[in-house]
């Protein structure tokens, strides 16, 4: 199962470093990529989350997120997720309706919580993908520490 999300991540990177427009291709190491996340986590533990982009190439970015607790409900407006999950695990509750909606000028919708939506249990190893306009929610259980590559895709 960890060889075939690695070669996954390492597949989805790969054909991302060659859709820039530059040419030029860029290459993240498993070892890299453990090490900001090291970096991340007295952020996420303090603050309950904490991210950085690793390569924003105008139509998507690839960023890494790492969680400690459970965020609020959101509607990305004009992204597709695509969640490469490291380490953990969590309850991810898609679909519904978001009482109390707040919309940001950037578009996204955010709240506090999901009404009807649908729970699966994401874990280290699961591939989720969460086109735009789709109500999401991650619930983190106490002591877990969730930790996800992210494929932003712009519409």
């Amino acid at each position: 199962m960890k060889r075939i999300f690695l070669l996954t991540v390492f597949f989805l990177l790969t054909v991302a470093s060659y859709a820039q427009q530059s040419g030029k291709a860029d290459f993240f190491s498993t070892q890299e990529i453990q090490k900001q996340l090291l970096g991340l986590t007295a952020k996420a533990e303090s603050a309950g989350s904490s991210g950085t982009t690793l390569g924003d190439y105008g139509s998507y970015k690839i960023q890494l997120s790492l969680r400690t607790k459970s965020g609020g409900a959101e509607i990305h407006a004009h992204y597709d997720d695509v969640f490469l999950v490291k380490q953990g695990h969590a309850t991810l509750i898609t679909g519904g309706t978001i009482p109390d909606p707040q919309t940001g000028p950037d578009g996204e919708t955010k709240g506090p919580e999901i009404t009807g939506g649908k729970t699966q249990e994401i874990s280290a190893g699961d591939i989720v993908n969460i086109p735009a306009g789709t109500p999401h929610q991650l619930k983190i259980p106490e002591g877990v520490l969730f930790s996800s590559i992210v494929i932003k895709v712009k519409e």
